[in-house]
């Protein structure tokens, strides 16, 4: 007797149901990434405790993705990633609700922590499920459409978190997460395919999964703090040491393991790692001019929130229009076009942006920030498609886990460089200068090293696009993704 789940694979629709299902968690997971800033002042009062300890609700949820998107990548591989992305519906589920219930600031910062598991388990095996259910023709397309519903969760936050927060108080902004929960659990239940490419009789890395989530947490934490405590106090260097301790450790121990948790050979395949490469600089320069602006707007044009808010969209509302036309491009033309050119249009949103003012106007502000939305959409979802397409189908969920923990590392990267440049800049200047002139010169600074960094991505993509056949002209997802099979 064939089941229902056999029956409804047989649907032409059926992978879109899965793209249905899977774009239901990223969007909660991402959408939970900014909602919950939007309650912090609430929260802070309602707690009685300062915003630098409320910001560990924050960095605790950050950190705890970034160290186990590779632990559930590779855990996916070995018992399905349909799963362990079904199990992560639960956790976000257990998690929202607990931090809804939390009765003290240090309780919900450990909560948060629980809801970060089950997102990280949805996040590691997004892009895993996509590729595994659409053909090769159709990747770009349904990447580029996931990269829409990240742009959508990212915009939706503040907004959604306003509104619950004013009308029914912040720990509306875990609960609502309950209902789609649990829809979504029950939805993947019948509806994510079961992988057919497991490995199977391998054993899960422990040793491995603990020496790196160790030490991308000491790497990223001493970023995130070394503003705060400065450079070369001992807490930031000692952080450092941890992480480069751990890490070493992880790589040597990978190479000698049987059954490692990452295949370090994945990373021999150039279009595998100069695509990782072009992604991680891509996020350090978004996140140079995302994390900063806001305060430009706010200390030297003295616009409102609302006004920094519209202005700030910009960039999400044209990324999420371009992101499923370039992810349909790539599949006809191949991604070399397009994620060259994207992170070029970054690169000139950004050398625009560093002819900054005391008195731009917000419009300007706006149209730069939409022509880096441009750039974003075309380059992420090809260049997503093109590094996924080089992985055989038993380490989907690994290669997922990578991407996901380069964009996260990219964004605390670029949070923290970004904020160390304007600070060194800012204070050799504001002694000679006006306040507001020391600032706009070394927020210039800051917009033109991410211009450069943007322009090495596209560098390295360019590089990457040579291992497109001239001969036959296939996109090169297809013509690698078919060599690694064989």
């Amino acid at each position: 007797m064939v089941s229902f789940k056999e029956e409804l694979k047989k649907r032409p629709y059926y992978k879109w149901l899965v793209f249905g299902n899977v774009a239901v968690g990223t969007f909660m997971a991402t959408l939970d990434g900014s909602i919950v800033n939007v309650a912090l002042p609430t929260i802070s009062v309602n707690f009685g405790v300062g915003k630098e300890t409320l910001q560990w609700a924050v960095t605790a949820y950050l950190l705890t993705i970034s160290s186990l998107l590779l632990a559930f990548g590779r855990l996916a591989d070995i018992i399905g990633k349909n799963r362990v992305y079904a199990a992560g519906f639960l956790g976000f589920v257990l998690g929202s609700a607990l931090c809804g219930s939390a009765v003290t600031v240090h309780q919900l910062i450990i909560l948060r922590i629980v809801q970060a598991i089950g997102a990280a388990m949805m996040m590691a095996n997004a892009m895993g499920l996509i590729t595994s259910c659409f053909p090769p023709r159709e990747r770009g397309r349904a990447l580029g459409s996931m990269g829409t519903v990240v742009a959508l969760g990212s915009l939706t936050g503040p907004a959604l978190g306003g509104f619950l927060v004013s009308s029914m108080g912040w720990r509306a902004i875990f609960y609502i997460n309950i209902p789609i929960g649990i829809l979504g659990f029950i939805a993947a239940l019948f509806i994510l395919p079961r992988d057919k490419d497991i490995l199977q009789k391998q054993k899960f890395d422990y040793f491995g999964a603990l020496l790196f989530g160790g030490g991308i947490t000491s790497f990223l934490l001493a970023l995130s703090e070394g503003q705060e405590y400065g450079w070369l106090s001992h807490k930031v260097l000692f952080l450092f040491a941890i992480s480069v301790i751990l890490l070493g450790l992880f790589f040597i121990a990978e190479l000698k393991i049987r059954q490692p948790m990452i295949d370090l050979s994945l990373f021999r395949n150039r279009m595998f790692l100069a695509g990782n490469l072009a992604g991680l600089l891509s996020f350090v320069a978004m996140f140079f001019a995302n994390y900063l602006l806001p305060f430009y707007m706010a200390e030297i044009l003295g616009l409102k929130p609302y006004q920094m808010g519209l202005v700030m969209t910009a960039f999400p509302v044209v990324m999420a229009l371009t992101a499923p036309l370039s992810g349909w491009l790539s599949d006809k033309i191949g991604p070399l076009l397009l994620t060259t050119g994207g992170l070029t249009i970054n690169a000139i949103g950004l050398f625009l942006l560093a002819d900054i003012s005391i008195d731009m106007s917000p419009l300007s502000v706006a149209w730069k920030m939409a022509l880096m939305g441009l750039g974003a959409g075309m380059f992420q979802s090809p260049n997503n498609s093109s590094v996924m397409g080089t992985v055989p189908p038993p380490k989907l969920g690994i290669a997922g886990g990578v991407v996901a923990t380069v964009r996260n590392v990219g964004m605390v990267i670029g949070v923290a460089l970004s904020v160390a440049i304007f600070n060194a800049r800012f204070t050799a200047l504001k002694s000679v200068i006006t306040y507001k002139a020391a600032y706009v010169e070394a927020l210039s600074l800051v917009f033109t090293i991410a211009a450069i960094i943007a322009l090495f991505g596209a560098a390295i993509s360019f590089v990457k696009g040579g291992v497109i056949s001239e001969s036959s002209g296939e996109p090169e997802t297809i013509r690698v993704a078919a060599k690694t099979k064989n």
